[in-house]
């Protein structure tokens, strides 16, 4: 069975987005009914040793993605934290020895592991940046599994470093969405084509080119910050 990597931002924040109007205990006891779930359809049903069969991680402080924006405000646009969120990291934390991540993402951890694992793991998110990455991943709310290559996860980064981040306040290229992207590169098939092709749509603006993806892009090891392919 393959080792399971859980994006549990979005458990702590789902579960205390569908509490808001209940308890504290409800947050935590949802926290723990969808874990559960996760871990039975990812064939955990009763036998896991957390930390060697399963690993579950939390975004903690200091994300290095805030020195990097100059362009616009890294998640500037998020909105008011729910209720309960902080009972339901806790319960991450105590019950699913959920890793608090600071100075990066938990996507980045995720994507760290997952690199070590050489994409022989299941990612479980709703995540779409997470798709960058090579391996099988699980989508927990619609109970849809895809198995992204190295070829599409790359495809992906340089495609979102067209489309940009609304969810993230990252720009992009002006004026380009998906079905733009997905024409600019056509023909493109190494990560040197897709560059030379990002550089031309950012017409020639290579420390712009180079903010956007380095918030964009999820780390492979500790300290990776984004540069151009040789």
């Amino acid at each position: 069975m393959k080792t399971v990597l859980v994006d549990a931002d979005i458990i702590a924040y789902r579960a205390a987005f569908a509490t808001q109007e209940e308890t504290e205990y409800d947050a935590r006891q949802t926290v723990d009914d969808i874990c559960t779930s996760v871990m039975y359809t990812c064939s955990y049903p009763d036998n896991f040793t957390l930390g060697e069969d399963a690993f579950f991680y939390l975004t903690g402080t200091g994300n290095f993605r805030f020195d990097v924006a100059t362009i616009k405000p890294y998640k500037g646009k998020r909105g008011e934290k729910p209720k309960h969120l902080q009972a339901t990291r806790d319960q991450l934390q105590v019950n699913w020895a959920a890793e608090v991540v600071d100075g990066q993402e938990a996507d980045d951890a995720i994507s760290i592991k997952a690199t070590e694992l050489d994409g022989d793991c299941t990612i479980v998110t709703i995540d779409k940046d997470l798709m960058m990455i090579p391996a099988t991943h699980y989508n927990f709310v619609k109970g849809t599994w895809t198995t992204v290559s190295k070829a599409q996860g790359d495809r992906f980064f340089y495609l979102q470093l067209l489309t940009g981040d609304a969810v993230d306040n990252i720009q992009g290229v002006k004026g380009i969405g998906p079905k733009k992207a997905e024409k600019a590169y056509e023909g493109c098939t190494t990560v040197q084509e897709y560059y030379a092709k990002a550089l031309e749509m950012y017409e020639g603006n290579v420390d712009e080119l180079v903010e956007n993806a380095r918030l964009l892009w999820l780390r492979r090891y500790e300290g990776e910050m984004w540069e151009p392919p040789v």
